[in-house]
């Protein structure tokens, strides 16, 4: 199963990649990832890499395309992968295209922008012990307290609504065309193309993931 997993921030792929991952017994690749081994393991691509982060400037996509071609030859990829916040732009995706990395499927987890600001605004923490809450799913017993410290509950910066709305802003328009590119390039017939499949990410963590499952087996 070889796999790209789209949805805003907030919509949920976290959870649902942690668990694809294991049933199928696939590695979840992220782009971070990849620089940071290539680097660390000194290759030709990792010192391109490292010399371009160094003066502050952006990883081109022939690096990275490079780096991807590298990764999905090892073993762990063997029965697949699943991509994780790449590609983000449709030049990263027509990169790929171009490069032959061949792909099962494109997984669309759909959901609402205002219910994301919901989710996410309403998120309180713990910082000591990592504990979280929901102002409305899963309040503390006493607002704004923890329940087993008693100690103040915070809203962490990238939860906080202008965040997120910012970073929703950034994703309709940088990565929200993929939605199209996919569905598109699927509906044109090509044997190339990965399926394009796309579920709702409202309700219980049960019922998204169960409709993933489905999405996956059709």
């Amino acid at each position: 199963m070889r796999l790209i997993l789209l949805g805003a921030p907030g919509a949920g792929k976290g959870t649902q990649a942690n668990f694809i991952c294991q049933k199928f017994g696939i590695p979840q690749i992220s782009t971070g990832d990849m620089l940071r081994a290539a680097v660390k393991a000194g290759t030709e691509l990792g010192l391109a890499a490292k010399k371009v982060m160094d003066a502050g400037g952006l990883v081109s996509d022939d690096i990275i395309i490079g780096l991807v071609k590298e990764r999905i030859q090892q073993a762990d990829c063997a029965n697949g992968f699943l991509f994780d916040g790449f590609p983000r732009t449709i030049p990263q995706a027509e990169a790929m295209k171009q490069a032959g990395v061949k792909l099962d499927l494109v997984l669309e987890i759909d959901v609402p922008d205002e219910a994301i600001i919901e989710r996410m605004s309403g998120r309180r923490v713990h910082v000591a012990s990592g504990r979280t809450y929901h102002v409305k799913y899963n309040p503390p017993k006493q607002a704004g307290k923890d329940d087993v410290t008693g100690e103040e509950l915070i809203q962490r910066k990238d939860d906080e609504e202008a965040t997120v709305r910012t970073r929703l802003d950034v994703y309709q328009k940088q990565t929200r065309p993929l939605v199209d590119y996919y569905s598109q390039w699927a509906a044109t017939g090509d044997a190339q193309a990965p399926r394009y499949r796309k579920i709702a990410g409202q309700g219980s963590v049960d019922q998204i993931t169960a409709r993933a499952l489905e999405a996956l087996a059709n």
